[in-house]
């Protein structure tokens, strides 16, 4: 982990602010031009935090995970930027609950309220609990977030940027998902084997959710 401790890398930024640009449709360029500072620069613990939050979400199987691609830099980048409507003002139903995580405008920090609810979930500090701890809140976290009575949540937010990083990603774009911009021919009835990708160049067939 000592190597989150050094901030963020050129490298590192161009990587993220590409993805970005990529989810957002802007041109990279702008993006690189706008940097995170002040209260929204991440901590090197937030990073490496987000970085194994991405990675439990969508692990390494055959393809490399959310997290080896980069994607949590991704969602700290896109928090900053209110991608996906993040910087907007939260609900006043869940305001009480969240009070201490918003900002003057009404928005709610995020990366701020992940870091403590985490931690508060493993009793400690959720990046040295086990990875079987680590796992399990995560699993209880999602089913709260999404259960059929829960409406606005944050991780919600969180977790859709999450998968949005991932797939528009090369490795989630051209080898998790199948890769194909301009088919060479139409097919009606194309038969659909067990291990069959999605296209990533179709995204009627990709779902987020």
């Amino acid at each position: 982990m000592a190597k989150y401790a050094q901030g963020w890398r050129r490298r590192d930024f161009a990587r993220a602010a590409a993805l970005l640009a990529l989810a957002a449709g802007v041109p990279a360029a702008s993006v690189r031009a706008t940097m995170v500072s002040g209260d929204e620069a991440p901590s090197g613990r937030r990073r490496a935090l987000m970085k194994e939050v991405s990675q439990r979400v969508l692990p390494r199987t055959t393809t490399p995970g959310a997290g080896d691609v980069g994607v949590g830099d991704f969602v700290i980048l896109a928090l900053a930027h209110g991608l996906d409507r993040s910087r907007a003002p939260v609900a006043s139903a869940a305001a009480p609950a969240l009070a201490r995580f918003l900002r003057r405008d009404g928005s709610l920090r995020q990366l701020d309220w992940l870091e403590a609810e985490l931690d508060r979930r493993a009793r400690g500090d959720f990046l040295r609990a086990p990875l079987s701890v680590r796992t399990e809140i995560l699993t209880r976290l999602d089913a709260e977030a999404f259960a059929p009575a829960t409406q606005d949540h944050p991780w919600k937010t969180i977790k859709g940027l999450i998968l949005t990083g991932y797939y528009t990603s090369e490795v989630g774009g051209a080898q998790e998902l199948r890769y194909e911009l301009v088919p060479g021919r139409w097919d009606p009835d194309v038969p659909l084997a067990p291990d069959a990708r999605a296209f990533s160049s179709d995204w009627t067939a990709v779902d987020f959710g």
